[in-house]
């Protein structure tokens, strides 16, 4: 038989209703004839809920303790799931990353998948069963536990059926499928049928929170097919896969906005070479992650450079740039969480030009001014002041007729 990997995200399992429709699901797909594994993320809300009460105790709590508290969500919810499919006649096993062996690096609350030893996963569906593994989650070779980042899940679900050889990995969660662009905003917004995972790619690393860019990453390195539906229909979703560059024959396939950004900006550093390698090295050092980078023209032999970093990493990047700001001998530096990104996404944009002018016209004639710009070959992205993302989403959708 076929093997089947699904991924049920916290909203498909956020009370004892729904995973009981989900293991219906999971018997449909059984009874079709397939090998079935399924990964599954905590209970709607349940790992925010722990990080909350970690730092009701201390405001930076340590990464390695908070990765075995959160960890702990996962178990709760494969656990209810075996219950219910066992329940139902189906002989089913749950498992933690440790009894998988997922192996991941040593970065707590952002780890990274380095191997998957599938013995124990093929050893248990060869006796016919239905495997339930816990998502998010990983252990370092000295048994330590991590974790795998907001939507890790996902990754840890294309990872594994990378790993097994599947061919389709089936991502449900609260929407059926990729749009054009946030339905909740831009309530005309289309759904894609297909995209290819570099423009998927893009989309996940800007905002889009169907999927995590990691496990985008995967699938295009493993030939996986990512099929994005909803746990609340039976509708067609989105299939995410290799293939033509006019799949779905349009210039742009979506625009994305990131709320989760903070901006920093380093006053007066000087204009002398190896600066911004120290700078961005001793920010690596910290594994704090850094998108946009802009570096303003040189003055009087000092500049500024501004760059963006998500807001969870805001109060590690802080400490970190005190540091910096003396070694580099910059003025000072500032900070702004209140900004959002907003980008435009086509594989179209290789061989069409004037998307930029347009979209930044579209901005201009709603009155939002413009921080940064950043582009790739299939990108553009702005940041702006995080009031005008719903605004700016709308116009940006409108303009370029997505809907």
């Amino acid at each position: 038989m076929e093997i089947l990997v699904q991924k049920y995200g916290g909203t498909s399992v956020a009370n004892i209703e729904r995973i009981k429709k989900v293991a219906q699901r999971v018997i449909d797909a059984k009874n079709a004839g397939n090998d079935i594994v399924v990964i599954v993320s905590a209970i709607g809300g349940e790992t925010d809920k722990l990080i909350n009460m970690a730092k009701e105790i201390d405001k930076n709590p340590n990464c390695r303790e908070l990765d075995m508290l959160v960890s702990t969500g996962e178990q709760i919810s494969i656990a209810l799931l075996a219950i219910a499919l066992n329940a139902r006649g189906y002989d089913t096993i749950s498992l933690i990353a440790q009894q998988v062996q997922i192996y991941t690096d040593t970065s707590h609350t952002k780890a990274k998948i380095t191997k998957i030893d599938t013995r124990r996963l093929f050893k248990e569906i060869k006796k016919g069963r239905i495997v339930i593994v816990a998502g998010y989650q990983g252990i370092t070779e000295d048994l330590e536990i991590t974790t795998l980042g907001r939507g890790g899940s996902d990754t840890s679900a294309v990872a594994i059926a990378a790993a097994l050889g599947a061919r389709v990995c089936e991502i449900y969660t609260d929407v059926d499928g990729v749009y054009t662009a946030d339905p909740r905003i831009v309530p005309e917004a289309r759904k894609l049928r297909k995209i290819n995972y570099e423009e998927m790619l893009e989309m996940a690393s800007s905002g889009a929170k169907v999927l995590q860019s990691r496990s985008v990453e995967f699938a295009k390195k493993y030939g996986v097919t990512i099929h994005v539906r909803s746990s609340f229909n039976e509708n067609e979703g989105t299939l995410i896969m290799e293939g033509e560059e006019n799949m779905e024959d349009v210039l742009i396939s979506g625009v994305t906005y990131d709320k989760n950004q903070a901006k920093i900006v380093i006053i007066g550093v000087p204009d002398q070479p190896g600066i911004a390698a120290k700078i961005f090295s001793m920010l690596a050092e910290k594994n704090i992650n850094v998108d946009m980078i802009i570096q303003s023209s040189s003055k009087d032999m000092v500049n500024d450079i501004s760059f963006t970093v998500p807001k969870e990493d805001l109060n590690l990047a802080t400490k970190t740039m005190e540091g910096i700001v003396e070694e580099v001998r910059a003025k000072t530096f500032e900070c702004n969480d209140k900004i959002a990104k907003i980008s435009l996404i086509g594989i179209g944009m290789r061989s069409h030009s004037g998307v930029a002018s347009s979209m930044f016209q579209v901005l201009a004639a709603e009155g939002i001014n413009i921080e940064m710009i950043s582009t790739s070959e299939i990108k553009i992205s702005c940041v702006i002041e995080e009031s005008q993302t719903e605004k700016a989403v709308k116009a940006i959708h409108k303009a370029f007729n997505l809907a």
